[in-house]
């Protein structure tokens, strides 16, 4: 029996955003939640992104840690925790935690202990049996009530029985709860350390020095723009910073409490002291995480804050007033990024390498941005980062030759991937974000030539032509161009007010730009203007550059509709497009054609519908055009031989599925037959027979609604509302079908929510030999798999 060989080319999904929800362990891995997806990678690999996704959760997630190198926590909105545990490269989950009543905002890791915090304003104490179950040990009722929002846990001095554990979240004060207990953790609040005058999102201990008697430093970040440095000390006396208030320490600022006042409590019989150390000043935002670093005696911070920064702070050696010795990301107030309320920037977390030779942070955009520690030069050089999209993924199409992937998203953007060919080396990589939109986007699809057509909420469809910028990038990157690309505009840029990416010629890099004026709807933003040195890489482009200078300037508008648009479809020959929207009357279920040489609507519209049409496909040869809808219909259209622009209704049928119907695909262009997908569990095979009538042939039963098909040859992928995807070898004369086994590498290779859409790469692939396949889901995820159809 034929068998099919499967391994991941490229997986990308954007980071969650939340402070909590990535961690870094010793051996390189970075874990951090994308939608409800554990997403792996390891940030100095650079030609690797996403290795693995971890699914098993059912909501978002918020917060994930490395109890050790092979253990893995991570907390969710779906109120539970899950323990995952490593064995021979791949992560299972082995436990799942569901003591708590409300989400889970963050973890704490200490040794062979941990701390959960929730909405449920509790924190519990769990520590991990011989067989790595965790057991639950305490549960701490936090008053007065808010919600933790970050957790820090650390032991209190050299020995392993006593542990200090600090919460804070939803109120300004942080609270030190400590244990001594010989039996078992028994943490008791000691201390309330307040200062800040905003929400706490970040916690974090360390020791001062690598000595046994070091005292612990905490770092605490906040809303309120300020760092805090707090400093628990063994002994009766107070540390010296404690003891005199220096100005250094901040003291200066009008009406900021820095306040000295002692915290004293025993644990293990000895005396500690909580005190204030120092107030960190530079942030113009918010500060969403802190991180500790120490590489031999220096001691270093990592803060980053919606102020589109990362910031690296050192404790002077003469003064001890801590100092920022770097600064990564952006200066806002150059860029026109707003604060943390707005919708433009903002870094959500900050991580060190386990060397820390490297940073990363998370953007709003879901995008990792990565930095190395150039030791020759003594500074940070940004390096490749990953990025993916933050929201469902609505429509994915390869472009007509199959030499890249556009996909769109309800994150209001449109993203083009590529594989990039470095040395004897290749690897997937987004290489432009053509549309960034104020709309979430439903479809798009590819047009002959280098342009696309995409459709939104909006009620109208935008086409978009390949700029000179990114085809000279992807003809030095991937090794494809195009031959027109001397009668391509440079770049485009979008106007502060607009909608629309305009086409701009790039600038000499002396060339001034006036500001902009919000009040000039045409006005171009500063921050978006395309220098001719920018658009020169000889890599993946990193974030800001995606984000700035690789919008695609729009051709055209494509008005008719009166609600958002649900589907569209560029014939074969690239000279139609045909469009539908949402409705619910006959009136608005109709399909549009647009004829791409005037972009001019070819009335009247067909109609064949009564409720929405879901999906819209050309036939190979562009003879019919197929439409699938709500209504549980399908409808096919034959083009009139004469006027080819022209399609007349042949065969409508009404009871084609007992549910609506979801999706349709073609065959190939040997074979005159498609096949549909509904809600009612079933794949349909139809076929042309010897007087051109549509017969049913065969069909799939499913175990859950079918929701995205597409053919490559006879071979049928077809997707699951489930995320599980399937591949079926269709026998047309027999009206026979057979699934096809898939054998594969990598652990979790189903998306974790519904399939929007399947789309086989159309060229490039030997009959019988290997094919690509790109799957797009609710769960924000896009991946490409290569099958392998040759192994017996």
């Amino acid at each position: 029996m034929r068998r099919a060989q499967m391994q991941a080319d490229y997986l990308a999904a954007g980071g969650n955003r939340h402070p909590a929800a990535s961690d870094w362990n010793s051996s390189g891995v970075l874990a951090f939640g994308a939608e409800r997806n554990i997403a792996l990678w390891k940030p100095q690999s650079k030609s690797e992104g996403v290795y693995d996704f971890l699914s098993g959760h059912t909501d978002t997630v918020n917060a994930t840690k490395f109890l050790t190198d092979d253990i893995l926590l991570s907390g969710s909105v779906d109120k539970t925790v899950k323990i995952w545990k490593k064995s021979v490269d791949r992560y299972s989950c082995i436990q799942t935690l569901s003591d708590h009543g409300a989400s889970i905002n963050c973890l704490a890791t200490g040794s062979g202990i941990f701390a959960t915090g929730s909405a449920d304003s509790n924190i519990k104490i769990w520590a991990l049996d011989e067989q790595d179950n965790a057991v639950l040990q305490q549960s701490i009722s936090i008053t007065p009530r808010f919600f933790p929002l970050a957790l820090a846990l650390s032991p209190l001095d050299g020995t392993s029985n006593s542990f200090v554990l600090a919460a804070a979240g939803t109120k300004d004060i942080i609270q030190l709860y400590v244990s001594d207990s010989q039996e078992g953790p028994d943490f008791k609040l000691q201390a309330t350390l307040s200062g800040h005058e905003g929400w706490i999102r970040s916690l974090e201990f360390t020791t001062e020095n690598g000595s046994p008697d070091s005292d612990l430093l905490l770092s605490s970040a906040s809303q309120d723009k300020y760092i805090r440095l707090w400093r628990i000390h063994q002994g009766n006396e107070l540390p010296a910073a404690a003891a005199n208030a220096d100005p250094s320490l901040g003291a200066f600022l009008p009406g900021k409490s820095l306040s000295n006042k002692a915290h004293h409590f025993k644990a293990q019989g000895l005396d500690f002291s909580a005190t204030f150390e120092a107030l960190l000043l530079g942030h113009e935002d918010w500060i969403y995480s802190t991180k500790w670093h120490s590489t031999g005696n220096i001691l270093q911070l990592l803060s980053a804050s919606a102020d589109n920064s990362l910031a690296i702070w050192e404790s002077d050696a003469s003064t001890g007033v801590w100092v920022t010795v770097a600064r990564l990301g952006e200066i806002s107030s150059e860029k026109g990024s707003t604060t943390a309320t707005g919708s433009t920037g903002g870094f959500w977390t900050g991580l060190w390498s386990p060397s820390g030779s490297t940073v990363v942070c998370l953007g709003i955009t879901g995008s990792w941005r990565v930095w190395n520690m150039n030791r020759e030069q003594d500074r940070w050089v940004q390096d490749i980062g990953i990025s993916g999209h933050t929201q469902s993924i609505t429509g994915i199409s390869w472009s007509k030759d199959g030499n890249y992937l556009l996909s769109t998203s309800s994150d209001q953007t449109t993203r083009l991937h590529a594989k990039w060919k470095h040395g004897d080396q290749t690897s997937w990589h987004e290489m432009a974000r053509p549309q960034i939109h104020g709309y979430d986007l439903n479809c798009i699809d590819s047009l002959a030539g280098s342009q696309f057509v995409s459709g939104a909420d909006e009620k109208l469809m935008r086409v978009f032509n390949e700029p000179k910028a990114v085809a000279r990038l992807l003809n030095q990157l991937c090794g494809f161009g195009n031959s027109d690309v001397e009668q391509m505009p440079d770049a485009a840029n979008m106007p502060v007010l607009g909608l629309s990416n305009k086409a701009i010629e790039a600038v000499d890099d002396d060339h001034e730009v006036p500001a902009s004026h919000h009040t000039d709807r045409d006005a171009v933003d500063p921050a978006s203007v395309v220098r001719k040195s920018t658009l020169e890489l000889d890599h993946p482009p990193f974030e800001e550059h995606l984000s700035r200078h690789t919008l695609w300037p729009e051709a055209e508008k494509l008005y008719g509709h009166g609600y958002e648009i649900s589907t569209l479809a560029t014939s074969h020959d690239g000279t139609l497009v045909a469009t539908a929207c949402k409705a619910s009357s006959i009136d608005h279920a109709v399909i549009r054609l647009f004829e791409t040489k005037t972009w001019h609507e070819v009335k009247p519209p067909l109609t064949a519908h009564s409720l929405t049409v879901t999906r819209l496909r050309f036939s190979p040869d562009d003879k019919y055009l197929l439409s699938v809808g709500r209504d549980r219909h399908w409808a096919i259209f034959e083009r009139d031989e004469a006027e080819k622009a022209t399609y007349n209704l042949t065969k409508a049928d009404p009871k084609g599925h007992t549910r609506m119907i979801l999706d349709a695909a073609w065959a190939s262009m040997t074979v005159s037959a498609f096949a549909t997908a509904g809600r009612d569990k079933q794949v349909k095979i139809w076929s042309q027979d010897e007087k051109k009538e549509w017969l049913h042939k065969s069909t799939i039963v499913e175990d859950g609604p079918v929701t995205a098909i597409d053919f490559h040859e006879n071979n049928l992928a077809v997707g699951l509302e489930s995320g599980i995807f399937k591949v079926y070898v269709i026998d047309f004369e027999k009206g026979s079908h057979q699934q096809l086994p898939i054998t594969h590498p990598i652990s979790s290779i189903y998306p974790s929510k519904a399939i929007t859409q399947l789309a086989w790469k159309p060229f490039g692939q030997e009959k019988g030999g290997s094919a690509e396949l790109a799957i797009a889901s609710d769960d924000s995820s896009l991946r490409v798999y290569s099958i392998d159809f040759s192994v017996v």
